[in-house]
């Protein structure tokens, strides 16, 4: 599992922004968790973890493996 801190999350609709960005990361498997109360965002499988930050920046959210 790999796992990033996600800061500037404040609703739900932040969190789904997260989700799909990094489900859209190649190598993603799942999205385990997504969750703006602990900054933080996981991830299964073999994706590029610079892919990863990388997307979620995209979105507008400071992210850091």
């Amino acid at each position: 599992m790999i796992e990033l801190e996600v800061t500037g999350m404040t609703c739900g609709h932040c969190e789904m922004a997260v989700r799909k960005a990094m489900a859209k990361v190649p190598g993603v498997t799942a999205v385990v968790k997504v969750d703006r109360t602990v900054n933080r965002a996981a991830v299964e499988g073999t994706p590029d973890v610079a892919a990863l930050v990388a997307a979620v920046k995209a979105e507008g959210y400071p992210a850091r493996a």
